[in-house]
């Protein structure tokens, strides 16, 4: 590849075309085989005046003129035809000939081209002006050396420091910027050491001002080191190209990720390596392991960043937003430094190195690869199994993350400790388990080795940004009018109603959009273990319970917090999910006078529910006979609707069943369902077919309803054809 250099400054004026010509000039003539780009956009054609050149082609031409064919093999000679020779034999081409292609040079993806062009030169010679364009941007990838142009006045030099800065947000090398001073004996101006202490630059050049001699050839169109060669500009001129030649050093080695090799082994530095050698599990024992060139790199950043910031010592979310945006824009800088250190050379991409910053940063300050994840809104669940793999639940489907991973198991450990931390959790080999909240309200769950074999084990179930409401669940097909209607009669009859159904089968979002219809003039108690519910009315008093402390004390469950609910005047009690020996305090409330409490439970179907609430009272202690269990059960509940996620991902209310009683046995619970899902089929695509539809079934509760004047249409209980053809197994 040539040694392409780009000449610039943020400071119009002070010389970069006059430069970056006569140095091409100079090299050219020199039998140096030289491109020169005018990339000085959008002044138009500099270069070619100081040359005396007339271009009627230009590189946005050439790029528009070949379209997509990167790969022919006639390219070189393709754009040897729109290349203007000067004299010294030195190539010229400029980006655009008028100020209307501008917008057209963006478009080309002109890399590819520019890759295979540049290697039949000894040197490219960019022309960039004074205005960072996105074109120039893109060219620096492609460059290995940038001068700067500055000339001896403070307003000069301060541009420069500002162009170093927007070079530091492109991560690219500052070690790769030299200096090169204009009219450097102007009188009154600011001497070399002022300069080199505002801009940390090496000065590899210092052109004196000679304005009659310069003015000429500019007048002629005859480059100076051509038009007068031992004019003391063409001399200071001719050192520069001389340092060019000369000194390796002064160039970056671009490199592309897929260059890079880290052929030693890493060594793992978990402690829970440590863990497994003490118990003789050396099968177990991942303390040495051979990882890809990217994961190499990204430790070894990692590790360095870790020493020069002294990360483990900042409780980094406990810092407040601004100081930790700061932190974050000094730790990018600084990985973008260790990369250069690591590689030798720079990364010759932007997205490349953008996306490497970010991920080391992202682990360095955040929650590693989990970032990008936990901002998408359209994923539900993040699943940690080891720090290679990650699975996510986008739409229903899960599906593995392939380009995210943790760079060690110690890494998901402390994602893991970040995110308990400031909730007074701790997780180690002696509490390997733990149940979190993030700040949004997602819910967490961890587990690490000795109880998890391959690694520390991370997952997320996201709250949603969203309050969903009926209306919301008729239009993603969840539920039909009809039974959204019924259930919102249900509420205002202060009717006892659970949701039930599997693990992200919606049952939190169906109770969170139903209970916006219980009156706002009433006192409405949520219990959960991680809130999740968002209420819409402003009567609420939220309620969580409480782990143990690292002592093993002061846990507070859900079933205190229920009793206590009890002695806070309630009108409703909704537990986000009953789970244990609550159920027992939860039934008897709704026999006492606390009418239109609502929770959740796991259970597969309608029928399942019973079961659970059976072994769940048992569960308490109380010594209870299954035929009181069953009593109470059929006493307290009016309702249950069960939800599930379908094969397709969707999810569906599947049925709404009332409990009308015992049968004669006295032990079992009589259920008739009013509203089913009717499953007919899967379509091609796999997905799922089928309609809501009343079963004919009318609620023992209805003329109470109507009595109460909570209206609701009696034909809603009229089945749909599609009800009787899956009952009689015709689909």
């Amino acid at each position: 590849m040539a040694n392409t250099i780009c000449f610039f400054s943020l400071k119009g004026g002070v010389g970069v075309s006059f430069l970056s010509t006569n140095i091409a000039v100079n090299l050219s003539s020199k039998g140096f085989k030289t491109l020169l780009i005018d990339a000085s956009l959008p002044v138009i054609g500099d270069s070619a005046r100081l040359m005396g050149l007339f271009p009627s082609k230009s590189l946005c031409s050439f790029f528009y003129d070949i379209g997509q064919d990167y790969k022919s093999p006639h390219l070189l000679n393709e754009f040897s035809d729109y290349v203007l020779s000067h004299s010294t034999k030195l190539e010229y081409i400029p980006v655009i000939l008028r100020p209307e292609e501008m917008a057209e040079v963006s478009k080309f993806d002109f890399r590819p081209v520019l890759e295979q062009v540049f290697p039949y030169y000894d040197f490219v010679i960019i022309d960039g002006g004074h205005n960072i364009t996105p074109f120039l941007a893109k060219l620096f990838d492609l460059t290995n050396l940038v001068i700067d142009v500055v000339v001896p006045d403070l307003l000069s030099v301060y541009q420069s420091k500002e162009f170093l800065n927007i070079l530091s947000s492109l991560y690219f090398p500052i070690s790769m910027v030299k200096l090169v001073i204009n009219r450097s004996e102007s009188k009154g101006s600011v001497g070399v050491r002022e300069i080199k202490t505002i801009l940390p630059l090496d000065v590899i050049g210092r052109i004196p001002s000679e304005g009659k001699v310069v003015g000429e050839a500019i007048n002629f169109g005859v480059p100076v080191v051509l038009y007068e060669p031992n004019a003391k500009v063409s001399q200071a001129i001719d050192r520069v190209v001389d340092r060019l030649l000369k000194e390796d050093s002064l160039y970056g080695q671009r490199k592309e990720l897929n260059e890079l090799e880290f052929p030693e082994i890493v060594q793992e530095t978990s402690p829970l390596v440590a863990f497994w050698e003490e118990y003789g599990f050396e099968s177990k024992v991942e303390s040495r392991e051979s990882v890809d060139p990217v994961v190499a790199l990204k430790k070894k950043v990692h590790l360095k960043l870790v020493e020069r910031m002294e990360l483990r010592k900042m409780d980094i979310l406990r810092i407040d937003t601004e100081r930790r945006h700061e932190l974050r824009k000094k730790t990018e800088q600084i990985i973008a430094e260790i990369l250069d250190e690591e590689i030798q050379g720079f990364l010759g991409d932007y997205e490349t190195r953008a996306k490497l910053v970010k991920e080391i940063a992202d682990e360095a300050l955040g929650f590693g690869p989990l970032e990008d994840l936990l901002r998408d809104p359209d994923i539900t669940d993040i699943m940690v199994n080891n720090k290679d793999q990650i699975y996510i639940e986008r739409f229903g489907k899960l599906q593995r993350v392939e380009d995210k991973k943790f760079i060690s198991n110690d890494q998901v450990l402390q994602v893991i400790e970040r995110i308990i931390a400031p909730l007074g959790r701790r997780i180690d080999e002696s509490v390997p388990m733990v149940d979190a909240r993030l700040p949004d309200g997602s819910r967490v769950n961890a587990i690490i080795p000795p109880l998890a074999l391959n690694g520390p084990v991370l997952t997320i179930r996201k709250f949603g940004k969203e309050r969903y409401t009926s209306d919301d669940l008729i239009r993603f097909n969840t539920i039909s009018e009809e039974m959204a209607e019924f259930l919102k009669a249900c509420i205002l009859a202060r009717k006892n109603m659970i949701i039930s159904g599997g693990t992200g089968s919606g049952k939190t979002t169906v109770l969170n959009a139903f209970s916006q219809f219980i009156p706002s003039h009433e006192r409405i108690i949520t219990i959960e273990d991680a809130a999740e519910l968002r209420l819409h009315q402003e009567h609420w008093v939220r309620l969580e319970s409480r782990p143990p402390n690292i002592e093993g004390k002061g846990e507070i469950t859900i079933r205190d917090l229920f009793r206590n609910t009890l002695r806070m005047r309630p009108d409703r009690i909704i537990i986000g999910e009953c789970r244990g020996v609550e159920a027992l305090d939860m039934l008897q409330a709704m026999n006492t006078g606390h009418d239109g409490s609502l929770t959740t439970i796991h259970a597969n179907s309608t029928h399942d529910v019973v079961a659970r609430l059976d072994s769940m009272i048992l569960m308490s202690g109380v010594e209870l006979p299954i035929r009181a269990i069953r009593e109470m059960v059929a006493s307290a509940i009016d309702i249950i609707v069960h939800t599930a996620r379908l094969s397709d991902g969707s999810r569906r209310v599947m049925q709404i069943t009332e409990l009308t009683g015992l049968e004669s046995d006295m032990m079992t619970i009589k259920m008739e369902d009013i509203f089913i899902f009717a499953q007919t089929g899967v379509d091609e695509k796999g997905n799922v077919l089928g309609e809501f539809t009343a079963t004919g079934y009318i609620p023992s509760f209805y003329d109470e309803m109507q009595r109460r004047g909570i209206k609701y249409s009696r034909d809603a209980f009229t089945p749909k054809p599609v009800f009787y053809e899956v009952k009689k197994g015709k689909r």
